[in-house]
């Protein structure tokens, strides 16, 4: 009793979601990838009628290692103007979904590409061939956004570990454009 505590943060940005009214949303997340973009999901459902569509595609390795699995196989599946897949790499016994990685479930027609943002959020190497998928279909780099939780340590810019070409993602991120990261070597690492 009576003792201070610091408080730091929150620091970097979010997701622009003002930017994707009257836009189709089409969200890729893979394994722990859907912790982080759980609160943009639950705004986006929160203020459905802004948007065409929520479309989301989401991945894990194993039925056993979906988060959210309640609220997945429950109250989100029957969102109106919300379209919800799910796959997993490996099927145990009872999986009666898709079995595949999450690019399997992602389909150039899901959403009308020139009026849509894409969210990709998950393992680098997920992202990576999500990213291309999309790119792929015709959608314009500054039309991805990327969630780079990419090595942070520090959380306040002095430590340069999470350096991504000029960016630190701790406090310039951890949300990016595709347009703005994609020159730099390292974004998949």
């Amino acid at each position: 009793k009576g003792q201070k505590v610091g408080i730091r943060g929150p620091y970097g940005n979010g997701y622009p979601v003002d930017s994707f009214v009257g836009k189709e949303v089409l969200i890729v997340g893979g394994g722990v990838g859907l912790a982080p973009i759980r609160s943009l999901f639950l705004t986006l459902v929160d203020r459905i009628e802004d948007f065409k569509s929520v479309v989301c595609r989401f991945g894990a390795r194993t039925p056993e290692d979906l988060i959210y699995k309640e609220s997945l196989f429950g109250e989100w599946q029957n969102i109106k103007g919300v379209d919800m897949k799910l796959t997993v790499d490996s099927a145990s016994d009872g999986w009666s979904g898709n079995v595949g990685v999450v690019t399997t479930i992602v389909k150039d027609n899901d959403v009308d590409i020139k009026n849509s943002v894409v969210v990709i959020c998950g393992p680098p190497i997920m992202m990576k061939f999500a990213t291309q998928q999309v790119l792929g279909f015709g959608f314009r780099p500054e039309d991805i956004y990327l969630s780079m939780e990419k090595n942070m340590s520090c959380g306040i810019g002095k430590c340069g570990h999470c350096m991504l070409g000029k960016y630190y993602v701790c406090k310039d991120g951890p949300v990016f454009t595709y347009e703005q990261v994609r020159k730099y070597p390292n974004i998949w690492e």
